[in-house]
């Protein structure tokens, strides 16, 4: 890390680099503070979203001693990351706790977050309060969650019928191959 700033890379590779204003500390404040947080969790969800997926696409990453990895690996590639902003640390620390709860899921549960920022910075360019944003977003979670109470399918366990398990098990270990 230089003292003119942090080298990123964006959504095709391309290094560009994030100034740092030491000669002025203004501190943001209202709409423009949370407008740059949004802007710093975008960033980082940029930057996974196309790790994502079967097709997702492999990211090269040096660390500090010029070690190469080559990985798309969601969990990998944030923990390699050298973030200075609160929030850009944030979704790093939002993809480990996926990481230690779940085991899976650490580059979707950003790119998730990176969205739902995105969708709320529009709102909030239509005037819409901020606490009226979040309120939304928490009847929508549990919408969603009633909607897949719903839908969820539950079968009996029986110790000498495992092949439900295996199944189960199955589905969720193929993308781990």
């Amino acid at each position: 890390m230089s003292t003119l700033g942090t080298l990123a890379f964006d959504e095709y590779g391309r290094p560009f680099i994030i100034i740092k204003d030491q000669d002025k500390k203004t501190r943001l404040t209202g709409i423009d503070a949370l407008k740059s947080h949004i802007m710093a969790a975008k960033a980082v969800a940029s930057t996974l979203k196309t790790s994502l997926g079967p097709n997702g696409l492999d990211k090269m990453m040096v660390d500090s001693d010029g070690e190469v990895t080559v990985t798309n690996d969601g969990a990998t590639i944030l923990s390699m990351m050298d973030v200075d902003h609160q929030i850009a640390k944030l979704m790093v620390e939002l993809s480990k706790s996926q990481d230690d709860e779940i085991g899976d899921g650490t580059t979707g549960v950003v790119v998730l977050a990176g969205a739902l920022l995105e969708q709320a910075e529009q709102l909030l360019d239509r005037g819409i309060h901020p606490i009226r944003i979040s309120d939304g977003y928490d009847q929508a979670a549990r919408f969603a969650i009633e909607q897949l109470d719903k839908i969820a399918e539950t079968f009996p366990y029986d110790p000498n019928n495992t092949e439900p398990l295996i199944q189960t098990a199955m589905t969720t270990l193929g993308s781990k191959v």
